[in-house]
């Protein structure tokens, strides 16, 4: 039947339909997935930044995202120190699940321990420790999928630019989903920001051997220079293709070095709080390269193709102020209070997300992972648990749409600042921090970001619920937590 009314239209009519079909196909064939850029800065705060409020910093370029985008007012790292947020960037997962919770010692930090064979797994913790914690590893196991395997599996171009921190050798970026590598190493921090990016003297041959696949080209470029580089190299490179960048700057960790030209046009003009002139420097450096993938992307005509995400791996170092200030909000990496888990979450995609919005959204580095494959048109079908969500529709709807989420979770089991090993959830806008020695805080978030009004023994009963919510989610994720040390002699 469907044949014979087909050869009784008239040819017109055929031909018409015809050429809609065709065109219709051809549309389809040549349409490119859309291109990703994830730009992770290593230790930026929250004020960091002068479309976070800053009135020292200059960040015109990363400005330019958030304008021409959405700023998160609420954005987190997954853990107040890097690996783990890292961890949970390439997985979707929490750092807890992943067994990254703290930084991984790098194999120059280690003595002549050199790569074991497999990952510790005993408790640790000496007599003089209340609590035996669970022993962080030396590598993030290939077990996990990364979100680069998964876009390299549906056709993406990928590379790694910068700091990785995940591991040794056998486990860096090119055996981790991505076809390129340059600089990502089991470095916490480059032994120099100066080209040729090493330390002749160094004690162990890694240092001097400087940042691995990212040899030196041109003695006394800045590291973040030569970052920007390989990423308008790679975006020239693959622009008739889809691809997927991951920049991680090593800045803005320490040392902290500088051009000394552009750290001397800060010494005049302190902020309020903000007053380091070489830690300005390092953080123009990051705008640089961010203002060199912009123009890039311009050239080649791939802006309105290409989503930027640009966020850090965990608040900024403040020691009383120095190098930096995350105030208002209150302390700094490694510790459980908003300055060390806080940082800026701008997400840019022209013509898709509505520029110049804000939002106050709880987000955080799970959800990139999600995100990003839900931009690329991809389903990822796994039988390991993602604890990220896709901020997707919300992204698209200038954060309308709603995330349906209520409560962020960290865990960090280890010992580093006194009280000692701590968890977090944060409901809505009431925060809970539950040290692992006994003791526990409660603060309103909206109404008190810097943390100076501790509500625990205001809200004793609204504290308790949030304990107990806390452990439940932290079983239900297969947490690891700090045990009683029955060896413990004494004081912390």
């Amino acid at each position: 039947m469907k044949s014979k009314i087909f050869f009784n239209m008239k040819l017109p009519v055929i031909l018409s339909l015809l050429f809609v079909s065709s065109c219709f196909i051809a549309k389809a064939q040549n349409e490119k997935p859309p291109n990703i850029i994830l730009i992770l800065v290593d230790d930026l705060g929250w004020m960091d930044l002068s479309c976070q409020g800053s009135d020292f910093y200059r960040t015109p370029n990363i400005d330019r995202l958030a304008s021409e985008g959405i700023r998160f007012t609420d954005g987190y790292a997954a853990c107040a120190v890097c690996s783990p947020t890292r961890a949970a960037v390439q997985t979707g997962r929490h750092p807890h699940r992943v067994g990254v919770t703290d930084w991984i010692r790098s194999r120059f930090q280690r003595g002549n321990l050199g790569t074991p064979e497999k990952n510790p797994t005993e408790y640790v913790g000496g007599k003089k420790s209340q609590l035996l914690c669970p022993p962080n590893p030396f590598w993030m196991e290939h077990e996990e999928v990364t979100l680069a395997e998964v876009l390299q599996k549906n056709s993406y171009k990928t590379a790694y630019i910068g700091k990785w921190h995940l591991g040794d050798p056998a486990w860096y970026p090119e055996h981790q989903g991505f076809d390129e590598n340059r600089g990502g190493c089991d470095y916490g921090q480059p032994p120099s920001y100066f080209d040729p990016f090493n330390q002749p003297k160094g004690r162990h041959e890694s240092l001097r051997e400087g940042i691995f696949k990212l040899p030196g080209r041109e003695k006394g470029q800045f590291l973040t220079h030569r970052e920007g580089d390989e990423a308008v190299e790679f975006i020239r490179n693959w622009k008739d293709e889809p691809f997927f960048i991951q920049m991680s700057n090593y800045a803005v960790h320490t040392p902290i070095q500088a051009i000394p030209e552009v750290a001397e046009t800060y010494k005049d003009k302190p902020g309020k709080t903000q007053k380091n002139a070489k830690y300005a420097a390092l953080v123009q450096s990051v705008d640089d390269a961010v203002g060199m993938i912009l123009d890039e992307l311009e050239k080649q005509k791939l802006d309105d193709n290409t989503l930027i995400l640009f966020t850090s791996d965990n608040g900024g170092l403040d020691n009383k102020n120095n190098p930096t200030d995350n105030a208002p909000l209150r302390s700094g990496k490694g510790y459980a209070y908003e300055g060390g888990i806080r940082v800026p979450f701008l997400v840019r995609w022209p013509g898709k997300i509505p520029a110049g919005k804000t939002s106050d959204t709880p987000v955080t580095s799970v959800d990139i992972f999600p995100t990003l494959l839900d931009v690329a048109g991809i389903e990822h079908k796994t039988d390991k648990p993602i604890d990220g969500l896709s901020l997707l529709a919300h992204l698209k709807s200038a954060g309308e749409a709603k995330v349906d989420r209520n409560e962020l979770l960290w865990h960090f089991p280890h010992y580093r600042h006194q009280p000692g090993p701590y968890s977090i959830i944060r409901k809505g806008n009431m925060k809970l921090i539950k040290f692992w020695t006994g003791t526990h805080e409660l603060y309103n978030i909206e109404t008190d970001p810097g943390e100076e009004n501790d509500l625990s023994e205001t809200f004793p009963e609204k504290a308790a619920v949030l304990d107990a919510l806390l452990l439940k989610r932290l079983e239900e994720t297969e947490a690891k937590l700090p045990i009683p040390n029955p060896d413990f002699v004494g004081k912390n």
